[in-house]
């Protein structure tokens, strides 16, 4: 099917634009609006919706982007770009035969009215189809590509509206969560010079700070690299009129400053995705609670260890369940979080309604873990330290995002229990900005990296756990399956629960999913966090999802009531 494409003048309507800027600036001064000061504790690797992974990111760009769908606050899949959600029941969702003589299905999107570009250019469905050429492309570097290469083409049918065919019918096939419009008045020229270079020459990347980057409520004003993003209200906006003149995210990334910074007044508050941990949380809520609202929200935030399977040492099952077992993971949800954050057993959470009771769970066992270890051929023990036969010791790099006192902490407790099993656990940790924009997503650590993912409910692990979802420099570093796994059986399971559209049938698959994982342990399950938020007693229409969605992707939903 030949794509029709709509081509549209690049130049900017200057008199109209100047038009709103005036009235815009009146209108601030009448309603004398101020500043919202954010601390979050990460710097984001970059701005670009679809290019890495990070939930810095996410947070500063839910002001200025959004995508075609996500889930609500009530974890209720709704439209965010798009008018009505395209369902069989609606007609806006139909099947249809590829060519291959398989299913897919022709899914229909129409973008809600008055959405511009901080330049006042309309998004339009030319947006959403360079969006889509950008993320399939083999040399983009896009996280999703996966995602992307599955719309198997585009029908541009006029300016809102458009038709994407998915080469197979899934459960969640209206689910767009990953589909952002992208600028194509500023980007694709950009694109088509060099698709290789594309990342790094990305306006998102080069000019963060203009305007036509950003359509939601506000746009990015200036970017401090590595201290502050200063965001300011898109003129264009024809949504609900945020409160706030400017909103200044300010990168602390020590945990200790930020709970200084805000008891100062240098912040107004500290978001939970990206602040204090739990237990700092509840220290805090003690001693100034009377000054603030501290709100704690569970989630489907699992913090873990992922584990570099390319490393001889991790490679053996054996090593990895001892591991598990030689790591007190009750004691640290009890002792450091005050039971508030469970142990992880799997990469499910128990809030989500596939989890499965009946998973497998490694209790604090440091007996079992040393006999594991003695069967994979650590059996010889020097001056407290475990080597094999070749004289090789038994020592592992343990990385996580350097000033966040909880995680070195956690660092400290796991590295103290392995150590009474005879391993040698050297910490090393960067900024986080090094951490996740080069060290994992590029899979260049060694050994264990903690960290956390955040998903959204019944989230399939395609680009975690799918054996082509490893990134390399072969597929520009596409795909989040940092640690190297790569297990038939799992791929088979993650296709069929997606082509499994009856609920029953897909919980037991999850079930068989989770069992998998965590009898093999690509990754080093840990505890499901729970999210803090300490914020102003004037600040109301905060609403924490409990998942991937940030409280900022409703910002225009917040008010200062003094």
């Amino acid at each position: 099917m030949e794509m029709q494409r709509f081509i549209r003048r690049s130049g900017h309507p200057t008199l109209l634009f100047s038009l709103c800027l005036l009235l815009f600036a009146l209108f601030t001064q009448a309603a004398g609006a101020r500043d919202l000061r954010i601390g979050i504790g990460q710097f984001p690797g970059n701005l670009h919706p679809q290019i890495d992974s990070m939930l810095a990111k996410s947070y500063a760009i839910a002001m200025g982007q959004r995508p075609l769908t996500g889930y609500d606050a009530e974890w209720e899949l709704v439209c965010l770009v798009c008018t009505e959600l395209p369902t069989e029941e609606n007609g806006l969702a139909r099947r249809e035969t590829l060519p291959d003589g398989g299913e897919g299905m022709a899914i229909t999107y129409e973008i809600k009215p008055g959405l511009f570009w901080g330049d006042g250019v309309p998004v339009t469905s030319s947006d959403f189809l360079f969006s889509w050429e950008m993320g399939r492309h083999p040399e983009s570097g896009a996280a999703g590509a996966e995602g992307f290469r599955r719309i198997l083409d585009f029908d541009l049918l006029d300016e809102r509206r458009f038709t994407l065919h998915v080469d197979r019918v899934t459960y969640d096939y209206n689910a767009a969560n990953g589909l952002y419009p992208l600028p194509a008045h500023i980007e694709r020229e950009i694109f088509e010079a060099s698709p290789a270079d594309y990342r790094n020459r990305s306006a998102y990347e080069t000019d963060s700070g203009n305007p036509g980057l950003y359509f939601g409520p506000y746009h990015v004003g200036e970017v401090v690299p590595g201290s502050q993003i200063i965001l300011t209200r898109n003129p264009f906006w024809q949504g609900k009129a945020p409160a706030f003149e400017r909103v200044i995210l300010k990168a602390i990334e020590n945990t200790a400053a930020l709970e200084a910074n805000i008891l100062s007044g240098e912040i107004d508050m500290i978001d939970g995705s990206l602040g204090l941990a739990i237990d700092q949380a509840i220290a805090f809520e003690e001693r100034h609670g009377g000054r603030f609202q501290v709100i704690f929200k569970p989630g489907l935030i699992y913090e873990h260890l992922d584990v570099m399977l390319d490393n001889p040492i991790l490679a053996d099952v054996r090593v990895r369940r001892a591991l598990v077992l030689g790591a007190n993971r009750q004691g640290i949800s009890e002792q450091l979080f005050a039971g508030r954050q469970p142990v992880a057993h799997s990469n499910v959470s128990p809030l989500d309604w596939v989890y499965s009771e009946e998973v497998p769970q490694y209790p604090h066992d440091p007996q079992a873990a040393a006999a594991l270890l003695e069967e994979a051929g650590w059996d010889r023990m020097r001056g407290g330290l475990r080597h094999n036969a070749a004289g090789e010791p038994l020592q592992i790099t343990l990385m996580t995002t350097a000033g966040n006192r909880t995680r070195e902490l956690v660092q400290q407790v796991l590295q103290a229990g392995w150590k009474d099993i005879g391993i040698d656990v050297e910490i090393r940790n960067e900024p986080a900005r090094v951490f996740f924009g080069d060290t994992t997503s590029k899979r260049r650590f060694s050994g264990l990296a903690l960290f956390a993912w955040l998903s959204s409910p019944e989230a399939v692990p395609l680009s975690t756990l799918k054996s082509d979802q490893i990134p390399s420099e072969e597929n520009a570093w596409t795909g989040q399956n940092y640690t190297g796994y790569a297990n038939p059986e799992m791929d088979r399971l993650i296709d069929e629960i997606e082509r499994e559209l009856d609920r029953e049938k897909r919980k037991a698959l999850w079930a068989e999913l989770q069992r998998i994982y965590a009898e093999d342990l690509p990754a080093i399950p840990l505890y499901w966090r729970a999210s803090a938020f300490i914020l102003p007693k004037q600040l109301k229409g905060v609403e924490p999802t409990g998942h991937q969605a940030t409280t900022t992707r409703s910002i225009e939903n917040w008010t200062w009531e003094e």
